[in-house]
């Protein structure tokens, strides 16, 4: 049988081929999207500036709801301090520090930050923190009092030089350098006296802070070849405290939090890339395959003419096209395990990634990738083959040359059933005004198309069918042909209508449900912010203390209030059954009325005072959280809090579900500063003067329009990620589907010597082609559209309240050319090379 099916393979090689690049550029995909997953499951940090520590205890940074994957938790939660010294004696144990972070900026003589640090929310730290620096060199001695500190010695100072440092929003201070570190993981710190540090960041025992008597971290040395014994003992020692415990490769998740969340952000990316990529790639295998086993229908009903079983013939076809799929399997995997790498670039150049975040590669992905295309490529070819397999020889060998008289009704009803499925799902924007909802618009579209592809075949010959019948007697020979054509070969038209509608639908909907919740976003944070500028100090970790204080000073400025942002996860029940989902949150004053517009429909803001939330419409409808109701939240450290709604808004798509008023937050960020002062000013120039002449005035502050950016330079990285999965996705596409038309026209060899033999010339045969790729071409447009055209005027009015999406106005006629290009050319030349051919030698091989 093997044998069997590389002969028939090696004479049907040009078919084959479009099988081999639809496998080709889907295992690439499934791999890519397979290795995603892995890392963000798998991937571990480098161990940074815990490298010298043998064991790292920390508070477990991870929310785990009840049979679903664990949330990251990026707001960094502490350890009680004294449990230092509890763990310091434990045997084994050389040394136990406790490691705190804290926002910490050198600046220079002219008041500017001295660049450095990856992250300054969290440089400065104490002395003792230099014992976790793995192979750390000391230039000079420890910090001593107040007024010394030790820094990186990539900073470009030297030891004695006086430098004043920004700590956790106090004014700059002048400092006596007293050491420098040259370290793997130092990245720009700080380090001052351990009394001095705790007391900048309100660490001190006996403090009155929200995090006094708390540490970020304990890193223990343990004593040559007793790393594992003491690591056993401190998780005995801290059983049932919910504290975790880490050696090794894992101390690097200890580092940074926030890095949890970038993880799951890769899983999160993985799961939406994963229902689509499967569906294109077994769509366009399908049809690849459909187009060459249609081919072979001759030989395998001359097959069954000389005895050969139904089982028999589907394991042949499918023999054959496995053995074509392992071939194309093997550079697949390869280029994307490449395309991982390439995209994991593009996500850290994004910011979207960590730089340090690594991908993690195993042959788990290349294994999943071989099982599922193997799968379906062994089901579509023996679905393709079912028919040929099940009929009478005799039928088999005269229907060999033609297709069945009437489509499959069950194929039909099943096509129309999924169009009607996915118009009612299109209905989802229009309940939900989420980017879950909008996520909706591009599944329904694709199901749409899949639903075409089904009854394709049926809708081609009853169009085809009333276009003849409405010719006029005169028509050119060429156009009578190719209608004819249509109407009689109503299967191998949609096979290759099919894919070209996918592509335009796919590339509609899903890139303008990108641009229409990107404009309804940028109208809702426009409409609702009513501060002309925004303040922010990223350099120093937060704005410093007395910032507000100053802006309100500023003659002409009417309102100005802080504002900042975290990450909650709100439980919840849905259908009677416990919930959670991770959010992005803002902190607001019961003041910032002044400063923005939520669209607050029910309470109002100035209660956002104590253990209050304000909601949004869409999250109280569907989580009962009305006006009143407590709500079950988990700040981002972790910390449960129970919270009361006192105001309801309508603007959830700009700013998001919940907002948390700066009590309820205050001890549960990393960095307890404020992110950003929003500022409303009297609209005058002078104004707007002065206050960039204040932010010039103080270290590290940066002043900034909050007008959004006409270009789209400052839209979300993920619109961006996700615009570059449109053009991978569609590249496939497009390739795949040249292929098949390739394939589909090359197959057609001895069509083309019959009609010469009766004498239509080559211009007449060229000619014909030609109408037949304009109907191709424009039959592809009108369906795509129309599969379109309900997903997003259903989109538009949910979104933005009118019945057509937001988007780029050349995307339409780009995507037209280039449907009809991909036509004209994947008809006419291999037309051109079929009629180089003698009509005879193409009859006797074809």
């Amino acid at each position: 049988m093997l044998h069997l099916a590389l002969r028939m393979a090696a004479h049907r090689i040009t078919a084959l081929l479009a099988v081999a690049c639809a496998v080709l550029g889907g295992a690439a995909l499934i791999t890519t999207t397979g290795v995603l997953a892995e890392s963000g499951l798998r991937s571990q940090l480098p161990p940074g500036r815990l490298g010298g520590a043998d064991v790292v205890v920390a508070a477990d940074q991870e929310f785990h709801p009840s049979g679903d994957l664990p949330i990251a938790l990026p707001e960094r939660a502490t350890v009680p301090a004294a449990l230092v010294d509890r763990l310091a004696g434990l045997p084994g144990v050389t040394a136990a520090v406790g490691d705190i972070g804290f926002p910490a900026a050198p600046v220079d003589g002219r008041g500017r930050p001295v660049p450095g640090a990856e992250d300054p929310g969290t440089a400065g730290h104490g002395w003792s923190s230099t014992r976790l620096l793995a192979g750390a060199r000391i230039e000079g001695r420890a910090p001593s009092g107040a007024k010394e500190v030790a820094v990186d010695a990539a900073a470009g100072l030297a030891v004695g030089d006086r430098v004043r440092v920004v700590a956790n929003g106090r004014p700059a201070a002048a400092y006596r350098v007293s050491a420098l570190v040259d370290a793997p993981g130092a990245d720009g710190g700080v380090w001052f006296a351990d009394r001095t540090a705790a007391a900048l960041a309100g660490r001190g025992t006996g403090g009155e802070g929200p995090r006094a008597g708390t540490v970020d971290l304990i890193g223990l040395r343990a004593a040559d070849g007793a790393g594992a014994r003491v690591a056993a003992a401190v998780r005995e020692a801290v059983a049932g405290t919910g504290l975790e415990v880490t050696t090794g490769a894992d101390r690097g998740e200890a580092v940074a939090p926030g890095v949890g969340s970038a993880r799951s952000l890769l899983i999160l990316l993985a799961g939406s890339l994963g229902g689509i990529v499967l569906l294109i790639t077994g769509f366009v295998v399908a049809g690849a395959l459909g187009v060459t086993i249609a081919g072979q229908r001759r030989d395998l009903a001359l097959m069954r003419a000389v005895g050969a079983t139904p089982k028999q013939i589907r394991r042949l076809a499918a023999a054959q096209s496995t053995v074509v799929a392992v071939i194309a399997l093997v550079p697949g995997v390869a280029a994307g395990y490449l395309l991982a790498g390439r995209f994991r670039g593009q996500l850290a150049d994004r910011g979207v990634l960590p730089e340090e975040l690594p991908l993690a590669f195993s042959p788990l992905p290349a294994l999943a990738t071989l099982l599922l295309v193997v799968a379906a490529v062994q089901l579509s070819a023996r679905c393709a083959a079912w028919r040929t397999s099940r009929m009478p020889a005799t039928e088999a060998v005269a229907e060999s040359r033609s297709e069945p008289r009437t489509p499959s009704r069950g194929r039909t009803t099943a096509g129309l059933l999924l169009i009607l499925g996915a118009c009612a799902l299109s209905v989802v924007p229009l309940l939900s005004r989420t980017v879950l909802g909008a996520s909706v618009t591009s599944m329904a579209g694709i199901l749409a198309a899949i639903g075409l592809a089904l009854s394709g075949p049926a809708l081609v010959r009853s169009a085809g069918e009333a276009v003849v019948r409405r010719l006029r007697p005169g028509v050119a020979a060429p156009t009578w042909l190719a209608l004819s054509n249509v109407r009689a070969y109503a299967i191998r038209l949609s096979g290759v209508v099919s894919p070209l509608a996918m592509g335009v639908v796919f590339v509609l909907t899903y890139t303008l449900a990108q641009t229409t919740v990107l404009a309804a976003t940028t109208e809702d944070t426009r409409t609702g912010t009513r501060a002309q500028y925004e303040l922010t100090a990223p350099a120093l970790g937060g704005l410093p203390d007395g910032t507000l204080s100053a802006v309100r000073d500023v003659p002409g400025v009417r309102a100005a209030e802080a504002a900042g942002t975290t990450t909650v996860v709100w439980e919840y029940e849905e259908l009677g059954e416990p919930a959670a989902e991770s959010a992005s949150a803002m902190i607001l004053a019961p003041d910032a009325g002044g400063v923005v517009d939520l669209g607050v429909t029910d309470g109002a803001l100035d209660r956002l005072t104590g253990a209050t939330v304000a909601v949004s419409g869409e999250a109280a409808r569907t989580r009962d959280a009305g006006l009143g109701k407590r709500v079950r939240l988990v700040l981002g450290d972790g910390a449960r809090v129970d919270a009361r709604v006192v105001a309801v808004y309508d603007r959830g798509l700009g700013f998001g579900p919940v907002v948390l008023s700066r009590e309820l937050a205050a001890g549960h960020t990393t960095t307890g500063l404020d992110q950003r002062a929003l500022v409303r000013t009297d609209g005058t120039p002078p104004a707007g003067r002065a206050l960039t002449e204040l932010a010039a005035g103080r270290p590290g502050l940066a002043v900034a329009s909050t007008a959004p950016d006409a270009t789209g330079a400052d839209a979300p990285p993920e619109v961006w990620v996700n615009l570059a999965v449109v053009v991978v996705l569609l590249g496939y596409l497009l390739l795949s589907i040249a292929n098949k038309l390739v394939a589909a026209t090359a197959q057609r060899r001895a069509e083309i010597a019959a009609l010469r033999l009766v004498g239509t010339t080559p211009r007449q045969i060229r000619a014909m082609m030609r109408r037949e790729a304009a109907v191709i071409a424009a039959s592809a447009l009108v369906c795509g559209l129309l599969l379109s055209a309900v997903p997003l005027a259903l989109l538009g009015q949910g979104f933005l309240g009118r019945p057509w999406p937001a988007g780029p106005a050349w995307l339409l006629p780009a995507v037209a050319a280039t449907v009809v290009l991909t036509s004209y050319l994947t008809i006419e030349l291999p037309t051109r090379h079929a009629l180089r051919t003698p009509p005879a030698d193409a009859l006797r091989t074809g």
